[in-house]
């Protein structure tokens, strides 16, 4: 994400790192929330969307925002899948970089 944003010039995007899920860091999340105040809220995983945090993440997210704003945090990263990966480096770099682009708007 970062090399990313670097690489494209973008300016007006915070990327926050969740390095633990469980027990979810909702005071952190609502720091974030609060300090980006007028931001949306994009979760971004190279995993498969239902192998990763993404569905674990979310009502914890909105949770920890309801106090401060409401929010529906979007998701961007690979489609669900049957396996972790496709088996093709090339088509994951493809996906790889559509929801980088995604992410980063």
């Amino acid at each position: 994400m970062l090399a990313a944003r670097e690489a494209k010039g973008v300016t007006d995007v915070a990327i926050a790192r969740c390095e633990q899920i469980s027990p979810f860091p909702s005071d952190k999340v609502q720091e974030d929330i609060i300090k980006y105040k007028n931001a949306d809220v994009v979760w971004c995983q190279e995993e498969p969307k239902n192998a990763g945090g993404w569905t674990y993440a979310r009502p914890r997210i909105v949770t920890a925002a309801r106090d401060v704003r409401p929010l529906q945090p979007t998701y961007a990263g690979r489609a669900p899948l049957a396996a972790a990966s496709t088996g093709s480096a090339n088509h994951s770099a493809k996906e790889l970089q559509k929801f980088l682009d995604e992410a980063l708007g």
